[in-house]
């Protein structure tokens, strides 16, 4: 078993991903799931929605933690300079992108209780991808040399598919947080644009810290039960 023996309980390795139009939207989601998620994810639809501060403040409020998936890029002292004011809004997670400089303005930058990540390579993108845009390496290699720099720049940790989860783990051992998008139950099949993906139990294995689960909470006939599901599922990987 190779995941992290972090202080993590395994009630807060859910992340339930909240990409949703609306902020009143996402809030109805959040009382039907109840004590069965503790932590979320807001991202960029919300940010367009509006009163996406207002719901951070209202999730901190509530006694949930908050992962801030905005993948801030731009010149480093703008960077450091959102994520210091961030900082200060009781976030637990906020995702950043770019290159060593930008990286490392944004570990200086924050304080507090937030935790800094840095997207290593989409989920959504696959070999073919990477080709496009020039990358001529294999995703696998792309997410381990980016995870390396982050480690150099003092970030928290790294945003990661389950699948290159275990490498990470071997060559950066537990420096760095490893919180895993794409998460998709044994159960559920549904095409969608997630291309490197991982059930639960074997993204834990292979080294993730959290896992981001969106679409199958989201569209379950019964999300709560779906969510305890995923979370039982949590519990009797972490515990072995």
């Amino acid at each position: 078993m190779t995941f992290a023996a972090k202080d993590i309980p395994a009630k807060d390795r859910l992340i339930f991903a909240l990409d949703v139009p609306s902020a009143d939207e996402a809030k109805a989601l959040v009382e039907e799931l109840g004590d069965a998620v503790t932590f979320y994810k807001i991202g960029m639809e919300l940010l367009m929605a509006g009163g996406y501060f207002e719901l951070l403040d209202w999730l901190v409020a509530k006694g949930k933690k908050v992962f801030v998936d905005l993948k801030f890029f731009d010149v480093p002292a703008t960077v450091g300079k959102a994520i210091a004011a961030l900082s200060d809004k009781g976030a637990t997670l906020a995702t950043i992108h770019g290159n060593q400089s930008i990286m490392e303005a944004a570990a200086k930058a924050k304080s507090g209780d937030l935790k800094v990540l840095a997207v290593t390579a989409l989920t959504s993108l696959d070999r073919g991808d990477l080709n496009d845009l020039g990358f001529q390496c294999e995703v696998e290699d792309l997410v381990l040399s980016r995870a390396k720099r982050a480690l150099e720049a003092g970030v928290d940790g790294v945003v990661s598919s389950g699948m290159e989860a275990e490498r990470l783990r071997e060559f950066i051992d537990h420096k760095l947080l490893v919180i895993t998008p794409g998460i998709r139950p044994v159960d559920n099949t549904e095409e969608d644009d997630q291309k490197r993906v991982m059930t639960p139990a074997a993204a834990l294995q292979a080294g993730a810290d959290y896992l981001v689960v969106g679409r199958p909470i989201r569209n379950a006939e019964n999300r709560r039960e779906k969510a305890l599901q995923i979370q039982a599922e949590i519990a009797a990987a972490v515990a072995g």
